[in-house]
């Protein structure tokens, strides 16, 4: 399989992130956001976020998922689904108006990631489930089921 052309990848925040989103010149990891207390409103799932700082990836060795910035395939996350359905789990009660939506070139993101010496994976479902593989490789991008 050759280099996939112009797959969309998908990372969604809070508005109220976006000047540190700046101000760090694009976005860090939870592991990151943590070690440097970066302020703003959290959408996601605690009890998932603190997972993916205990789960390794396969792919890389002494790399979490915590270390990763996530994106997504799917341009509908399950997270602004939670939001809607507004879950008891989310301590996060806002509403999706004030979430951005973050789009970029899977190829290109590589290309940066490693241009800049920076480590990057993809898994076969959400990381932040119990069971999931991972890959380094864009070889092995055909190990994602499409719906």
């Amino acid at each position: 399989m050759g280099q996939p052309p112009e797959i969309r990848i998908y990372h969604i925040v809070h508005i109220d992130k976006l000047p540190s989103i700046l101000a760090d010149s694009g976005l860090l990891c939870d592991a990151e956001v943590i070690k440097k207390g970066r302020k703003g409103t959290c959408i996601g799932l605690n009890h998932i976020k603190q997972r993916r700082l205990e789960s390794a990836l396969a792919s890389h060795e002494d790399l979490y998922v915590g270390d990763c910035v996530p994106f997504y395939f799917c341009y509908r996350s399950v997270m602004l689904y939670f939001i809607h359905k507004n879950n008891n789990e989310l301590a996060y009660k806002g509403g999706q108006e004030p979430i951005v939506h973050l789009v970029a070139d899977l190829c290109e993101t590589i290309d940066w990631a490693e241009k800049n010496e920076q480590r990057w994976a993809f898994t076969t479902s959400n990381a932040g489930s119990n069971y999931f593989d991972d890959y380094a490789d864009l070889k092995q991008l055909d190990k994602i089921a499409c719906a």
